[in-house]
């Protein structure tokens, strides 16, 4: 289990992936099962946009779901550490959150919904990952350190944040700032307006026929990823499809570099930490990264970007 000195003043927090790697695994399959439940009952968006979290003042959520003639929507709640189960009707439910497995924490948050009058059945295999157990009969995660909660989703704070800054100076088609369950990282993505060749897929985890949805309009998409294995958390950015002469891009900033190994460039997380100031360093890596894509993508950008008009 992870031991940190709480600091509130710290905004970048550390969290490397050797001190939380169990309690990540175990969340990354809590936020699926959720994030399955908005997916079996929300209306269908393109690109899957109608199955991903978003970032709240105290946690992660759904927002609110359509059922029947209700809504309803579930909260992580890293603050007080529950899962917050409310309705339009009225009605409010919780799930601890505490170091339980996720066939507990399954059965909890079924049973739960069941009480409410909300029945929702979901595909129990996890997506993306390895060895995949069926959330029912997965004892073998179960960890929740709470102050390794509460970091991630302190660090997916200042990362919205900044997300949301970049989105706002484009006028084309763009993704809301959304967290996606599936490959547990916080993303949001600009659209040229063309149609993209289709994906070849080979994504693991993914039916092929996902991918192609996902991808099937030319796009420059960035985000944020905590890292996994000998990888470290990093922002990262790709564009889909890749034009020529992508990776040789000049790019900021100097921390930032084209991973072969991902395909993408990354800037580790812990660079940003330690700038003087990180605020900046994102967003020029936000700025850059996307104008990679659309100089040599030959993107309309008089047209798809945008400055308010502030009096």
């Amino acid at each position: 289990m992870a031991r940190f000195e709480t600091n509130l003043s710290e905004v970048w927090l550390p969290l490397p992936v050797a001190e939380w790697q169990d309690t990540n695994e175990t969340l990354h399959l809590w936020t699926q099962i959720i994030g399955k439940i908005r997916l079996a009952l929300a209306p269908r968006v393109n690109h899957w946009w109608h199955s991903t979290l978003y970032v709240t003042p105290r946690g992660l959520t759904t927002s609110a779901i359509p059922y029947e003639t209700r809504t309803f929507q579930i909260t992580f709640d890293f603050l007080h550490h529950r899962l917050v189960i409310e309705t339009s009707d009225g009605m409010t439910k919780i799930v601890e959150l505490f170091p339980r497995s996720v066939a507990d924490f399954y059965q909890a948050v079924m049973s739960t919904l069941n009480d409410i009058g909300i029945e929702v059945k979901i595909w129990t295999i996890p997506q993306e990952v390895t060895d995949p157990i069926p959330f029912q009969q997965d004892i073998q995660h179960a960890a929740y350190d709470r102050e390794c909660a509460q970091r991630f989703w302190r660090i997916l704070v200042q990362c919205d944040r900044l997300l949301t800054l970049f989105r706002a100076r484009y006028a084309g088609k763009c993704s809301p700032v959304h967290f996606f369950w599936g490959s547990f990282d916080l993303a949001v993505t600009r659209f040229s307006g063309r149609c993209a060749p289709d994906h070849p897929g080979g994504v693991p985890g993914m039916a092929d026929w996902v991918t192609r949805e996902a991808y099937s309009h030319e796009v420059s998409s960035c985000g944020f990823w905590f890292g996994k294995g000998a990888i470290e958390a990093l922002f990262y950015a790709y564009a889909y499809p890749s034009p020529e002469g992508f990776k040789d891009y000049l790019v900021q900033p100097q921390e930032a570099f084209f991973s072969p190994e991902m395909q993408e460039f990354v800037l580790p997380y812990e660079a940003v930490r330690q700038a003087s100031a990180p605020d900046a360093m994102v967003l020029a890596f936000l700025q850059t990264t996307y104008e990679a894509a659309a100089n040599l993508g030959h993107w309309d950008r008089a047209a798809l970007e945008y400055s308010p008009v502030v009096r």
